[in-house]
């Protein structure tokens, strides 16, 4: 500050006497500018109003106008985000990361660059958002941040390494941000709920039910005393989807009802109908074909209008998924490569491909034509093995194994199938 207001007043053409008037002496303002002393709040506005200059630009080297228009931009780059606009938000936050560089405000920078790996990760650009995350990541450890904007940052990275099926490293950073939230004295619930549900998501991944159960439990807790719905509508959401693994079909289907009631007040129809593709499943596993087409031609309609490609690809494969189980491998097939074509190669979408190219290769199994079928469950096999699940594995050589055994391949089967089986299990010798 010191080095600034000498060019101030160099600028002004005034010495050392007439910036101190008849307030302060000459050797006070010397003292200044040799950076002997710091002079307080009430002292550095006088001294703006006689160079003519913003208080916070004397202060700091930043005006007010600077700030307040990197603020400006920041925020509507989170507007933006928060309505889905990844695209456009992306953009903001791109204008947003220059106008903050030139006011060398490090906690709006860390916003900026958090916000802006966020929107990226959910438009599917996880590796470019993991490195924008690891930039804040180091700034967040400066004295001038707390406990909780470091647990914050280290969630959503979290989010994002698990995006990537990096499992284990998101457990690792889920439970790291749990241990700063409880060290800190801030209000916190909201995130700490956050947190458990994102590794209850981790935990089911990797067939651990149990620990899944406890941490959305903790969740479903946190989010009913905060009466908050949107947090309450994710933790049923993630319930539903462990007690449907647990084959507790029908409390599976109440969790969801519940997840969508609370999407409805908050009027997200995205995520009302992600709820309806997952109560078109329910209702299938229920033993009710006819209501879950009903419920994902619904769900279908809705993404339609208000989701994105990824969403369609969702619905499109479950309804693959239950036309291929009710007999009818023509129109699985078609629904499948539907999907197909709308997820692309998104490596952060790798289980729905596989699920996908899964469906498709028994589609095409069950209408005999063999070689398809292998080239298909390949792609499966190799989609489902780059995530952090046994289970996704095991499904993939099952079906190859079917197969086999449709080739009179007794033995090759004998194989998958053995291979699936190790795979599951809950012991080794």
């Amino acid at each position: 500050m010191g080095d600034r207001l000498r060019q101030l007043r160099v600028s002004a053409g005034m010495t050392q006497t007439d910036l101190a008037g008849d307030r302060f002496s000459k050797e006070y303002i010397s003292q200044i500018e040799r950076g002997k002393t710091r002079p307080t709040q009430d002292t550095v506005e006088w001294l703006s109003i006689r160079l003519g200059v913003d208080p916070s630009f004397l202060a700091s080297g930043v005006s007010s106008d600077e700030r307040a228009r990197a603020e400006a931009i920041h925020t509507r780059a989170d507007v933006l985000a928060e309505r889905r606009d990844y695209d456009e938000a992306i953009d903001e936050y791109t204008n947003a990361r220059a106008a903050v560089v030139a006011t060398g405000a490090v906690d709006l920078q860390v916003r900026v660059l958090s916000g802006e790996a966020w929107a990226r990760a959910h438009r599917g650009d996880v590796r470019t958002a993991i490195d924008l995350f690891e930039q804040a990541r180091r700034l967040v450890e400066g004295p001038s941040f707390s406990d909780l904007d470091r647990a914050d940052l280290l969630y959503r990275l979290g989010v994002a390494r698990y995006l990537l099926s990096s499992i284990a490293t998101a457990i690792a950073l889920f439970g790291e941000a749990l241990t700063l939230v409880d060290r800190s004295s801030f209000p916190s619930d909201e995130l700490r709920a956050n947190i458990f549900t994102w590794r209850s998501r981790c935990y089911r991944r990797q067939r651990d039910y149990e620990a899944a159960r406890e941490d959305v439990e903790r969740a479903l807790e946190l989010a009913e005393a905060m009466e908050d719905t949107k947090t309450l509508g994710e933790a049923y959401f993630q319930a539903s989807l462990i007690a449907e693994r647990d084959g507790h079909w029908v409390l599976a289907r109440t969790y969801a009802e519940r997840a969508k009631a609370q999407y409805e007040e908050l009027t997200d129809r995205m995520n009302v109908g992600r709820l309806l593709n997952n109560l078109g499943g329910l209702e299938f596993l229920l033993g009710k074909p006819d209501k879950a087409i009903s419920r994902l031609n619904e769900a279908f309609g809705v993404v339609l209008e208000h989701g994105n490609d990824d969403d369609v690809a969702t619905v499109v494969s479950s309804l693959a998924q239950v036309h291929l189980k009710s007999g009818d491998a023509g129109t699985a097939e078609e629904h499948a490569r539907h999907a197909l074509r709308r997820l692309g190669t998104r490596e952060d979408r790798m289980d729905e491909i596989g699920n996908a190219r899964l469906v498709l290769g028994r589609a095409l199994l069950d209408q005999g034509r063999l070689d398809e079928a292998e080239v298909a469950l390949a792609d499966a096999e190799s989609a489902l093995s780059q995530l952090s699940s046994g289970s996704h594995r095991a499904a993939a050589w099952v079906a190859q194994g079917d197969l086999a055994q449709r080739r009179g391949d007794d033995r090759g089967a004998a194989a998958h199938y053995r291979r699936a089986a190790e795979t599951l299990q809950d012991f080794r010798f």
